[in-house]
């Protein structure tokens, strides 16, 4: 590749490009159980599989998919948490070519109908919980094929669910019971090209319908082998026979696809699988867990797990080896927290268009505050004039960030409109506005449609955000550009605080005051109990937008 500015800041070992090799995303599975085929895969509340049973596991229900009439380039979806049965299904479905369908076990019928026909999803995977959301969706559109399981079938000493006592639909099938009733465990005879359709992940969307990226093997494969060889200064430190990764993402989510559930099958790792992100029950697992090579998160999960009073009596900095940002920007304090723990930290940028990979922060080597980083090797990256999207912008100026690579989607699916509207010759517009400065490190200066436009001045909110983190009492907090008679737009905060905290709208806005710009300060607060989140923990800053609009126009 064409020598760039970033390149001389990769870590010792990394190089600016790489041969990956061409095999599939079910193949990660096989390096892992033929290497460590008795060490744990899955650490599930105690109850384990090992990388050699979970492929045996995976090839078993592969054949049962077959024998259902599952195929080549049909659509799977799966509506699950994180449980055992979605990296066996997910191995199985990819090991016959379906192409993987990613819902939220949150969706209610009326989010879930749009997709599954947009999609055409022939057969879905769902779980106890939500058994009776999918007979209502069944009603409003046709699956060809429903299955079923509990998130206590695969615990050891929990008693294994039934269909009766799923209370399943006639003609829905039991994942258990298709996979004690399956005997092949050979290798299904499908050719799978590079650049077969592998997954549609759907893009953040709160209105309409979202957008599916379709990403290949290629970009599947791709993206989990820069990851590993990204972050291989530190962890080949730690044997393969002993290192662990701490799911506590949603596998649903293609970030924790590539960092968790992929990563772990290259790096020989055991994935110790967390169902549902709850602080003080996770505290207590970790207390029992001797030591976790890479921890993947978003920044409202590391702030609750370093401030919780809990962890300095777990030895919470002899824990983890390495912490990994991603999914939204971590306000500078809390890097400093991780920092002073002596932890080792990255951070990195992504999109479901990406493979949810594409920029990061050297794990070794020069790291800069409120900066996503450089690109990983093999990607390229440019910014250009945000109004016409074609001229490159001087070093040092603002401009909407293009990337290019081999993690870069193959299309959004059925929307040939859209495709051609953001992926241009290879380069896919993010639609991310950020600086690079002199070194070729990126800061992300915010999403080109949350830029504020108040009185003629361009704002953007990640500069306020940064600012209300500041303040003692707030725990999560975002900033908003809300429509303004005079101003256009005006800037509006939202804040939770701390446990225990009382404060007034005054005292956030004179704080603000003391470090922002008159024409940046928030004029208005609004205190809340929570925040509107993405599935991964991403503060939505477009709920907050809309229902503003919506207050407008009532």
């Amino acid at each position: 590749m064409e020598e760039r500015l970033w390149h001389q800041h990769y870590d010792y070992n990394v190089e600016t490009s790489y041969r990956i090799p061409r095999i599939t995303v079910f193949d990660m599975l096989g390096i892992s159980a033929n290497a460590y085929p008795d060490k744990a895969a899955i650490n599930y509340y105690g109850s384990e599989i090992s990388f050699f049973d979970l492929r045996q596991m995976s090839l078993r229900m592969a054949n049962a998919f077959l024998e259902m009439g599952i195929k080549q380039g049909d659509r799977f979806g799966i509506h699950l948490p994180n449980v055992p049965q979605y990296p066996i299904a997910y191995y199985a479905a990819m090991s016959i070519g379906a192409v993987i369908v990613n819902f939220s076990p949150l969706y209610t019928p009326d989010e879930l109908v749009p997709l599954i026909e947009q999609t055409g999803v022939s057969t879905l995977l769902t779980f106890d919980m939500t058994v009776p959301v999918i007979k209502e969706v069944c009603k409003r559109t046709k699956i060809e094929r429903v299955i079923a399981t509990s998130v206590f079938d695969f615990m050891d000493g929990a008693e294994v669910s039934t269909p009766e006592s799923l209370q399943l639909e006639e003609g829905w099938f039991h994942f258990s019971q298709l996979l004690d009733g399956s005997t092949n465990n050979s290798k299904p005879k499908v050719e799978i090209g590079q650049d077969d359709p592998a997954m549609v992940q759907f893009t953040g969307g709160t209105t309409g319908i979202p957008k599916g990226a379709l990403l290949t093997q290629r970009n599947m494969v791709s993206a989990t082998f820069m990851i590993k060889l990204w972050g291989s200064a530190v962890i080949e430190l730690t044997p393969p026979e002993r290192r662990t990764v701490l799911v506590a993402l949603p596998f649903f989510h293609v970030y924790a696809n590539i960092v968790c559930l992929n990563w772990a099958m290259l790096n020989c790792a055991t994935m110790y699988i967390v169902p549902r992100f709850e602080i003080d029950p996770f505290m207590d697992l970790l207390a029992g867990i001797d030591r976790i090579t890479f921890f993947p998160a978003v920044p409202t999960m590391i702030n609750a797990v370093v401030s919780h009073p809990k962890a300095a009596e777990i030895d919470l900095a002899k824990k983890i080896d390495l912490l990994n940002n991603g999914g939204g920007p971590i306000p500078m304090d809390l890097i400093e927290k991780v920092e002073n723990l002596g932890i080792q930290y990255g951070e990195g940028w992504g999109m479901s268009e990406t493979t949810s990979i594409g920029i990061g922060n050297p794990i070794l080597g020069l790291k800069k505050q409120g900066s996503i980083g450089i690109p990983l090797p093999m990607m390229d990256a440019k910014l250009v004039d945000i109004e016409t999207g074609e001229k490159e912008v001087p070093i040092g100026e603002p401009g909407e960030l293009l990337v290019k690579g081999p993690v870069v989607m193959r299309e959004y699916w059925d929307a040939p409109e859209k495709t051609a509207a953001e992926l241009k010759d290879g380069w896919l517009s993010t639609g991310d506005v950020a600086i690079m400065d002199e070194d070729g490190y990126f800061f992300i200066v915010d999403r080109k449609k949350d830029m504020i436009i108040a009185g003629g001045y361009n704002i953007y909110p990640r500069d306020i955000d940064e600012v209300l983190y500041q303040h003692p009492k707030v725990a999560d907090a975002i900033s908003v550009g809300i429509p303004h008679e005079y101003r256009g737009e005006t800037v509006k905060a939202y804040v939770v605080l701390a446990q225990g905290e009382t404060c007034t709208e005054q005292e956030i806005i004179d704080f603000c005051k003391e470090k922002l710009a008159v024409y940046k300060v928030p004029k208005m607060v609004e205190f809340r109990d929570e925040l509107p989140k993405s599935a991964v923990g991403k503060i939505l800053r477009k709920v907050l937008r809309e229902e503003e609009a919506a207050k407008l126009k009532s």
